[in-house]
């Protein structure tokens, strides 16, 4: 299936901005008091925002490939 241009840019777009923002997310639940214990170990918070961000990110990676791919054929 061919899409317009613009359409495929408008997936690259989407797919930097998942890789640009997800990252600072999570930089910032890293340093959230509630993302380790008095032990130091991760806690539930801490997990379930770096799987969030995981899944958003390789959804990310693969929307930008998929434009980039559509724009090359």
């Amino acid at each position: 299936m061919k899409l317009a241009a613009g359409l495929y840019v408008v997936l690259i777009v989407a797919g930097a901005w998942s890789l640009i923002v997800w990252p600072q997310f999570l930089r910032r639940v890293m340093a959230d008091s509630r993302a380790r214990d008095a032990n130091g170990k991760a806690t539930k918070f801490l997990t379930v925002h770096v799987v969030l961000v995981t899944i958003s990110m390789v959804l990310g990676l693969a929307t930008a490939v998929i434009g980039i791919a559509g724009l090359l054929t």
